[in-house]
């Protein structure tokens, strides 16, 4: 893939969020950078895998295979030597799949949306691993705060910090998702709502494989009513960011040294973050793209469902948005093994990865043309 000058990038995205109610359905609809792009497609892949030979994996060779591939198709630069990809129809309907059921849409997309040619540079930052988490983790966390269907974003923070919500947890939310046609973090939602609303009219039953999770999900689910209620609360997008980004380092730092690596890591990227945000929001403000007054365009909901009707908090989230689009415009991971095929072994990677997150589903077959239909094991089970 060619690597994307930024500045151009960013000029094409700007032109997209001004048109948005032309080109998608949600002004929240997130962006998805070079790196989740290769993070979906190696999710497509093995679950296409898992359909026709049984099982939930693919090659780093494939992988990248088929990524050079998809990108040469998406552009229409397809020369005729070039090997066509076994199932590549099928695969790319399960990629577009997850990107339209997470309400996101992959920097090609929005280039063909918008028709601005991007042009080539080079991004020489270097960035350590640690640091490569710590920004990961942050910009999820954000991710998901602006778009609660963006189940790629849960996967990487559902358990960073450690809320004891591995992968059998992970794996009994991806459960309850397909079988209520639900993104991942409503379901856990909905079902700490009912949890905490208590009596036999809303109580789970008493069988709901959730249950065993109830003390992490409420961990993770209260956390994000947090990072929401300052949303609402506080009409200044600055001291907004600058809130959520403070609470959000807190919780990833409590009870480590502040010696550590990612301690120190998290710090950095905090303090960059919050720059970042200051200076989206001052430019803003300079532009008129935020509201004239300091009030906060809707009473404070703590817990407002991310829809792009929603205006709790509509200024702080534009700028929001503004810092997303910054991120998936930028340059894609050098090391693309690292990037896929992390793990518990590898300090920086804080867990499990995102590819055997996806595949901790104990009974999975894939129904190509049915993302909701999916999960059905071959018992009958759902």
């Amino acid at each position: 893939m060619a690597v994307l000058n930024q500045k151009a990038v960013l000029a094409m995205i700007k032109v997209f969020r001004r048109n948005w109610r032309a080109l998608c359905s949600s002004e929240r609809t997130t962006l998805c950078g070079a790196d989740s792009m290769l993070l979906v497609l190696q999710l497509a892949m093995a679950e296409n895998n898992k359909l026709h030979y049984g099982e939930f994996a693919v090659s780093l060779s494939d992988v990248l295979m088929m990524w050079k591939y998809l990108l040469h198709e998406k552009l229409n630069l397809l020369v005729e030597n070039m090997e066509v990809v076994d199932h590549y129809e099928d695969i790319k309907k399960i990629y577009e799949d997850f990107l339209k059921n997470s309400s996101m849409l992959d920097l090609i997309d929005v280039y063909k949306k918008c028709r601005i040619l991007t042009s080539n540079s080079e991004n020489k930052d270097i960035i350590t691993p640690v640091k490569l988490l710590a920004k990961r983790v942050f910009f999820s966390y954000l991710n998901l705060l602006v778009n609660s269907k963006d189940d790629l974003a849960l996967a990487h923070i559902l358990n960073i910090p450690d809320r004891g919500l591995g992968r059998e947890a992970f794996t009994d939310l991806k459960h309850a998702a397909r079988e209520k046609q639900m993104s991942i973090f409503l379901v856990a939602t909905s079902f700490i709502r009912r949890i905490e609303l208590g009596g036999k009219g809303y109580a789970p039953s008493p069988s709901d494989p959730l249950r065993k999770h109830i003390k992490g999900l409420s961990n993770f689910i209260n956390f994000i009513d947090k990072l929401h209620e300052i949303l609402g609360e506080i009409p200044n997008p600055s001291i907004a960011g600058g809130r959520i980004l403070s609470v959000m380092k807190m919780q990833l730092i409590k009870g480590q040294s502040s010696e550590a690596a990612f301690c120190k890591a998290v710090e950095g990227v905090a303090q960059d973050l919050e720059l970042r945000i200051k200076n989206i929001a001052n430019s803003q403000h300079e532009g008129g793209a935020l509201s004239p007054t300091d009030r906060s365009p809707a009473q404070p909901k703590s817990h407002a469902i991310n829809h792009g009707t929603a205006y709790c908090g509509r200024d702080t989230v534009k700028t929001l948005l503004v810092l997303l689009d910054e991120e998936a415009a930028s340059a894609p991971t050098r090391n693309k093994a690292e990037l896929l095929y992390c793990d518990g072994n590898t300090v920086h990677c804080y867990g499990t990865s995102v590819l055997t997150l996806f595949r901790g589903c104990r009974f999975v077959c894939w129904k190509i043309n049915n993302w909701n239909t999916f999960w059905k094991c071959s018992s009958g089970q759902k």
